[in-house]
């Protein structure tokens, strides 16, 4: 007698986020890999926030939340944050682009 084979559930990829976020610290280590959109600006200018603060988001915080995919082959959405001591926390909506380039959707304040 043999045995049936069930049908697996589709297995849904994500990179592992230690992996990713290498990848992101990375790329953040040159700010010409990294490129800001307009929302992302203009939420900067009304929270007080600048570039250089997110890149530092970028180069020493850590993933918070659920890895998604992009909408492009390669792309992959997350949340970079950076939680200090003594100082607000600030998080950076992050598209990585095929490992090669990071796209910054916008940066808040982390407040509870």
């Amino acid at each position: 007698m043999m045995k049936q084979r069930h049908a697996q559930e589709p297995f849904e990829f994500r990179p592992n986020p230690q992996k990713l976020l290498a990848s992101i610290r990375k790329l953040a280590a040159s700010s010409d890999n990294v490129s800001f959109g307009k929302h992302a600006l203009d939420r900067m200018d009304e929270r007080g926030i600048t570039t250089l603060d997110a890149l530092r988001v970028l180069r020493t915080g850590e993933i918070e939340g659920r890895i998604e995919a992009g909408q492009g082959l390669g792309e992959w959405k997350c949340k970079v944050v950076e939680r200090r001591p003594r100082a607000r926390a600030m998080g950076v909506a992050t598209v990585v682009k095929q490992e090669n380039r990071i796209f910054v959707k916008t940066v808040e304040w982390e407040d509870r």
